[in-house]
């Protein structure tokens, strides 16, 4: 099958998993085709089966925005009839599913009938999507896609509670490759085969105010005055500024690292003791699912997805996003018995295997052929 994926380029959970999802279908023999404006960061090694095609935006004086959806929907049109594309998947409503309806209308003037498969990652929901100036395209795009996916049966109820949807949808979860982090973990043992006598918390996102890293900074602070720990915060965003003045405020800045980006998280995480992640909105809560892979038990806020993966009391704590103390409390009560710890990793990483990405290509790849068969 030749499979067109269409998805943001950058460090967000939607772009990771539809490239990893990319470079995965190839390993089960399809070809696959990235379409975004410029590379997406995790994809690697383009070969006869794996490609990517650059979507160019001209600069003309007469627009006051770039129109992007145009310049989309007219590659997705050139790469559809250039490489005899089977299916579009496009990740995000808008713009993604708007250019694809688009450009299925256009290559059907040329007698091409190429299915739609959408999949709400979260935000173009819980953020964009019910904003007024996008709601009615929104919903537009969902009800004209062949079939639409999302993550999470949180994001599904979301859905359909916000909007006027005609369409079916599927959850087909994220997903992590579980053998990488297996790999990663003896290779974190051999580097450190003596178990440290400090404590190492860590923090994954894109910095951004709905992942509330302030309350990051606070739930640690309260643990570091009762037991010895320094924190790894993972990422860049608009909040790192207020994070690190937050940091120096309450005279921990020594035991708070700021790593930055990266395209190997799990060489992170696997020396981790314990992840928070206290988002005020997670549709799925993938840098928690993360962390379990690795063995490293999560403190979360109970919003959205996240229940969903990090079972309250058995592969960590919810509780409110913005329950500081509790939070705290919880995270002490972990560390605070090396058995209790070693048992919370342990139901963490057995919890992430359902979520291994050979459960879940297979869901995709019968999705695909469900969109083919939708057009005959």
């Amino acid at each position: 099958m030749k499979i067109a994926i269409v998805c943001y380029p950058t460090f967000g959970g939607s772009g990771v998993m539809a490239t990893e999802l990319g470079m995965s279908l190839v390993d089960h023999g399809h070809e696959v085709h990235f379409i975004a404006y410029k590379k997406p960061v995790r994809l690697i090694d383009l070969n006869q089966k794996l490609h990517f095609h650059k979507v160019n935006v001209p600069d003309y004086p007469l627009f006051s925005f770039v129109p992007y959806e145009l310049a989309l929907s007219t590659k997705l049109v050139d790469v559809v009839i250039n490489n005899r594309i089977d299916v579009l998947h496009v990740h995000y409503a808008i713009p993604h599913a708007y250019a694809a309806y688009m450009a299925k209308k256009m290559l059907k003037e040329q007698s091409i009938n190429i299915p739609i498969v959408t999949t709400l990652h979260g935000t173009d929901i819980t953020l964009v999507g019910n904003h007024p100036s996008y709601k009615t395209a929104v919903t537009f795009s969902i009800n004209k896609s062949d079939i639409v996916t999302c993550v999470s049966k949180s994001l599904k109820e979301d859905t359909l509670d916000q909007f006027d949807i005609k369409k079916r949808i599927e959850v087909i979860p994220n997903f992590i490759d579980i053998n990488k982090y297996i790999v990663q973990q003896d290779l974190c043992l051999q580097e450190n085969p003596v178990q440290s006598k400090e404590f190492i918390i860590s923090h994954v996102s894109n910095f951004r105010p709905v992942k509330n890293i302030t309350n990051v900074i606070k739930i640690f602070y309260n643990i570091q005055k009762e037991l010895k720990a320094k924190l790894l915060m993972i990422g860049e965003g608009p909040d790192k500024s207020s994070a690190e003045d937050l940091c120096n405020e309450l005279g921990i800045s020594h035991l708070v690292e700021f790593l930055g980006n990266t395209n190997q998280v799990e060489k992170n995480l696997c020396h981790s003791d314990l992840f928070l992640l206290p988002s005020s909105a997670e549709s799925f809560g993938l840098a928690a699912l993360e962390a379990m892979a690795s063995k490293v038990p999560v403190i979360s806020s109970n919003t959205g997805g996240l229940p969903e993966i990090n079972i309250n009391g058995e592969t960590g704590y919810v509780e409110n996003f913005e329950d500081v103390d509790q939070m705290s409390k919880k995270a002490i009560s972990i560390l605070s018995d090396r058995k209790n710890l070693e048992n919370f990793k342990n139901k963490a990483f057995l919890k992430a295997m359902e979520y291994d990405i050979n459960n879940i290509v297979p869901l995709y790849e019968k999705t695909y052929q469900k969109a083919l068969d939708s057009i005959k």
